[in-house]
């Protein structure tokens, strides 16, 4: 189980502050104090699963951390679906290399037999959205261009592991909203290398809206500072129906461009997002996309529990969930 962080009390009083959700960060008009989720972990081979995790630094700004589960001793050379991956953390919180996310990989990517790249993006306030919709995308490429021919590219893992037929997408939270936004790019936009994402993996998406959702009244102050996050994320945001936040609002591209052909959307019962993710799939059938959708809710459990509680019933459930839609 993740420790639970511990923040140290307010600064001077004439510091003034622009938004704090403790005690995870506290954010200064000046400056910024994070409290949870920047702890680094080094790749390393897990001891528990054999998998392997190595980093890779794919520009100035954009990294990621791969792993690769233990090969069978007869297939050395076997290719495996990739799960591009972008974690959550409101879009100011959390890392590829912290202990919570290594920690996970290491066991998800040896139940599910899958290449990941967790992708290490720029976080806001200092570099606010859409900075992390740029890193995000970088980093879809930089996979991608080893998908130009045998051996293209230069991380071997992926070279010679990667179907690139079995393309996934995935986050939680906010990590799950920037999946999302980058399958709408690839409808826009193409992949190089006639690329194709396969199927996107939204966990517990982080989306608003000013229209009320029966999920808001679970924990109304935890709604509110949700919009609060996100203009702050966001300064130039014109609020919670920006379609960045909202995809569902007039003037947000058509859910029909989405450029995949599976999607699994996971929400929590006791999650104050839980009814945008279930309108996110409603939405989305309804929308004249071509593709086959499917939604699974876990009973009782709320935002992103399975990071807090790995081993519980409800995210081993999760994750068998989640494995068996990136291996059909």
């Amino acid at each position: 189980m993740a420790a639970v962080p511990t923040a140290p009390p307010p600064a001077a009083a004439d510091d003034e502050i622009v938004y704090e959700s403790m005690p995870c960060i506290r954010i200064y008009a000046n400056r910024v104090e994070r409290y949870f989720g920047s702890e680094f972990v080094a790749a390393s081979t897990d001891s528990a699963t054999g998998v392997a995790s190595r980093d890779r630094t794919i520009s100035p700004q954009v990294s990621a951390r791969l792993y690769l589960p233990r090969l069978d001793a007869d297939a050395p050379a076997a290719k495996l679906p990739v799960l591009v991956y972008y974690h959550g953390g409101g879009f100011c919180l959390g890392s590829a290399f912290n202990p919570t996310f290594h920690a996970y990989f290491n066991n998800f990517a040896a139940l599910a037999n899958v290449l990941v790249v967790s992708v290490e993006y720029r976080l806001a306030p200092e570099h606010p959205v859409p900075a992390a919709y740029a890193d995000s995308w970088e980093a879809l490429a930089w996979v991608v261009s080893h998908a130009a021919a045998a051996g293209a590219g230069d991380e071997p893992w992926i070279a010679d592991h990667a179907d690139f037929s079995r393309l996934y997408l995935g986050g939680e939270s906010a990590g799950a909203n920037i999946a999302h936004h980058m399958a709408m790019r690839v409808g826009a936009e193409g992949l190089a290398h006639g690329a194709k994402i396969h199927g996107l993996v939204m966990i517990h998406p982080y989306f608003l809206g000013s229209n009320k959702v029966g999920s808001d009244d679970l924990d109304p102050t935890a709604r509110e500072s949700l919009g609060s996050l996100w203009r702050v994320m966001c300064p130039a945001t014109t609020g919670e129906d920006d379609p960045l936040i909202n995809p569902f609002v007039d003037g947000a591209p058509g859910l029909e461009a989405l450029a995949c052909g599976r999607v699994l959307v996971c929400i929590g019962e006791g999650d104050v997002l839980r009814d945008r993710g279930r309108l996110y799939y409603d939405r989305l059938r309804a929308s004249g996309w071509s593709g086959e959708a499917e939604i699974w809710q876990v009973p009782g459990k709320g935002h992103t529990f399975h990071l807090l509680e790995p081993f519980c019933d409800e995210a081993v459930a999760q994750d068998k969930v989640i494995s068996k839609f990136l291996n059909c």
